[in-house]
């Protein structure tokens, strides 16, 4: 009976130990993003491209505009065939603006996507580089967690590493 308690406080002593060695930390991880010079040139690459696709879309809504403004003003004086031939033509213009338009929006989500892939590794490097040295045993991110009491406030350490991260990064070109 001796031997029983023994080993059952002995196991006891062992989970509190478990447990009260368990280090937790947390990061603000919108900072993170914040401070990452790749992210900011990454934003500023699309919103270039997307005005780009903006001007050609608007630039081939208003030729549209145009020919239909024309051909209201010529058909009462067309052939039936030209009269057709205009509104195919027209038709045509505005179907191959919803094309384009869903090329763009198509290519902008999947850059989104591969940079965001990019960004978000090298996050999750940076905070496994701090985890590691610091022996944290969980890292959450602050935005995500409905309640907390108690941490470790990591992020200007996972800054630090993000940032050297990033040197290695622009030296390599990756």
């Amino acid at each position: 009976m001796k031997r029983i308690l023994f080993a059952l406080a002995l196991t006891v002593c062992a989970i509190a130990s478990t447990q009260a060695q368990t280090k937790i930390g947390h990061v603000k991880s919108q900072v993170l993003l914040d401070t990452m010079p790749s992210r900011k040139t990454a934003i500023r690459e699309i919103k270039e491209i997307e005005n780009a696709g903006l001007k050609e879309l608007k630039d081939a809504d208003s030729a549209i505009q145009v020919a239909y403004i024309k051909y209201q003003k010529d058909s009462p004086t067309m052939s039936e065939t030209v009269r057709q031939y205009e509104e195919n033509r027209i038709r045509r213009m505005q179907q191959n603006l919803e094309e384009r338009q869903q090329q763009i929006d198509g290519q902008l989500q999947s850059m989104t996507q591969e940079m965001n892939v990019v960004i978000l590794d090298r996050v999750k490097k940076a905070v496994n580089i701090v985890a590691t040295a610091k022996k944290f045993n969980y890292i959450i991110d602050e935005s995500t967690t409905l309640y907390s009491v108690g941490g470790i406030d990591v992020t200007n350490d996972v800054i630090v590493e993000l940032l050297k991260l990033e040197a290695e990064a622009k030296k390599t070109g990756k």
